[in-house]
């Protein structure tokens, strides 16, 4: 079983990995050309998309190595492992977002001021309808993988480069009524408002990063499916308490009191109990999971001779 889940763990660790490097390429290929254009048409909303893809590159290669991080089994340092690796990459990516918004934001007013024109726009029109084609594919990509592998670093990139679809997107219609109109304007608009989505985005990924570096329990869908399997031991195991849960990266950890029959051989108690960790790790691929055994203290020879009665789980009054 264990053997299982480390070839598991291995194999997540190994997709997560290919999945960074193939955003760290794509990125690349995307900066680059999109300087040629924005420097060939002198569009800000095409110079603010390749300070955006620059971003994305750094959130790649941030990603790459916080995933590469988190796979490092526990040492002696880091006795919990190195998943939160991946919540200081999700939380440093979004701040790079939001410093790419304020610089658009900038360099967006400061083109409004000085009237800044457009020349080629043509060019700049092919450029982010391929950026928008290559970013569609790896983000679906990435956000597959993440969701698989639970890779919050993975999550971050997605998003990033989705955030870069809707953009492009814009960008893309900004210059073609810019090509109708003439209304050079209308480039510098369109930035900001991509500048504010960004910012958005940044936001919402530095919440979801700070829920796992402050270790916040986990969600009460996944705390009703631990429960449920605890319950279906409710022949074996007489109650349970003080269960504690959260996430680090994409490691969950659960911990728990298990209260046994005071006269269970110990061999058994340890039987379960690791019946317990591996259906719960079925459940949630890698979790770590720690149990402290309890005597039960609702012994009685009369009515219960050999084990306990199954009391129930406590209520949430008690469990705090």
């Amino acid at each position: 079983m264990f053997d299982q889940i480390a070839v598991c763990c291995l194999k997540s660790s190994m997709r997560k990995k290919k999945a960074a490097l193939l955003s760290i390429t794509s990125n690349t290929a995307l900066i680059t050309i999109k300087l040629i254009a924005g420097s060939i048409s002198g569009s800000i909303s095409i110079i603010s998309e390749a300070l955006h893809s620059l971003m994305d590159l750094a959130a790649s290669i941030i990603a790459y190595y916080s995933v590469k991080q988190a796979s490092q089994p526990a040492d002696r340092e880091h006795p919990f492992g190195h998943g939160k690796a991946e919540n200081l990459s999700g939380l440093f990516e979004a701040m790079l977002l939001v410093v790419a918004a304020g610089i658009i934001i900038y360099e967006s007013g400061r083109r409004i001021m000085y009237d800044g024109t457009v020349h080629h726009p043509s060019v700049a029109i092919v450029v982010m309808a391929i950026s928008s084609v290559v970013n569609i594919i790896v983000s679906r990509h990435l956000f597959k993988v993440s969701k698989e592998t639970d890779s919050l670093a993975l999550e971050a990139d997605a998003k990033h480069l989705s955030a870069d679809v809707y953009t492009s997107m814009g960008v893309l219609t900004g210059l073609l009524i810019v090509a109708q109109t003439g209304l050079a304007v209308l480039d510098s608009i369109v930035a900001i408002i991509i500048a504010l989505y960004i910012a958005y985005e940044g936001i919402g990924i530095s919440r979801k990063s700070v829920r796992g570096l402050m270790d916040v329990r986990l969600p009460e869908k996944e705390e009703r499916k631990i429960r449920a399997v605890l319950d279906g031991y409710k022949d074996e195991l007489r109650n349970y308490h003080s269960l504690r849960t959260r996430k680090s990266g994409s490691e969950r950890h659960i911990d728990f009191h298990a209260v046994l029959c005071k006269d269970a051989d110990i061999s058994v108690s340890h039987n379960l109990m690791d019946r317990i960790e591996a259906n719960l790790q079925k459940i949630f691929p890698g979790t770590k999971v720690l149990i402290h055994p309890e005597p039960c203290d609702h012994y009685d020879e009369e009515k219960c001779p050999s084990h306990c009665y199954w009391v129930g789980p406590i209520n949430k009054e008690q469990e705090e």
